[in-house]
């Protein structure tokens, strides 16, 4: 069972990632449609994951999430700067729990935690300009389209665009 809960949405629970947690995580990284909207190009072995799950805390916040129970996803700050009070939210879900309404749910939820709690005051996210899923969920979130980083990354074997969003404290 991964950690108590750190903190709620309508459906959604949010709960420090433990080390039981780390087979569905390593399953969802590898996935191929997971993976392919992350550019994660190599296989993520246990040990991997156990490198990744020592690392937690340095630089950053992450959550395990669930729906009654269940585990569905991730999501996370990460590149949070204390001098400008900022940090890039990123999540992923496993496929059996996309269109469901949970990704929305939870980028709200964690944003409200990162304005209230954490006090930052801009938060930011970026996702693959093939990627309509992600920037939808990000759009009913709240979040605006702040540009787009022509060639920024590689996936789909191919130099793709970056899309930027973001979301002020003033806006929230």
């Amino acid at each position: 069972m991964s950690g108590p809960i750190f903190m709620e949405a309508e459906r959604v629970s949010f709960h420090p990632i433990e080390e039981e947690d780390l087979e569905f995580l390593q399953t969802i990284i590898n996935h191929p449609e997971v993976r392919e909207g992350l550019a994660s190009t190599r296989p993520i072995n246990m040990a991997d994951e156990r490198e990744w799950f020592e690392s937690l805390g340095e630089d950053g916040v992450q959550f395990l999430l669930r729906v009654d129970g269940d585990r569905v996803g991730t999501i996370s700050f990460r590149d949070v700067s204390g001098e400008w009070g900022t940090a890039e939210l990123a999540y992923f879900f496993h496929p059996d729990h996309w269109g469901e309404g949970y990704a929305t749910e939870a980028v709200r939820r964690m944003a409200e935690y990162g304005f209230a709690e954490r006090r930052f005051e801009k938060i930011w996210a970026r996702v693959f300009a093939f990627n309509d899923a992600s920037a939808r969920v990000l759009e009913k979130a709240g979040f605006e389209h702040e540009g787009t980083l022509r060639g920024q990354a590689f996936a789909r074997g191919r130099r793709v665009d970056m899309e930027r969003y973001g979301v002020l404290a003033s806006e929230w």
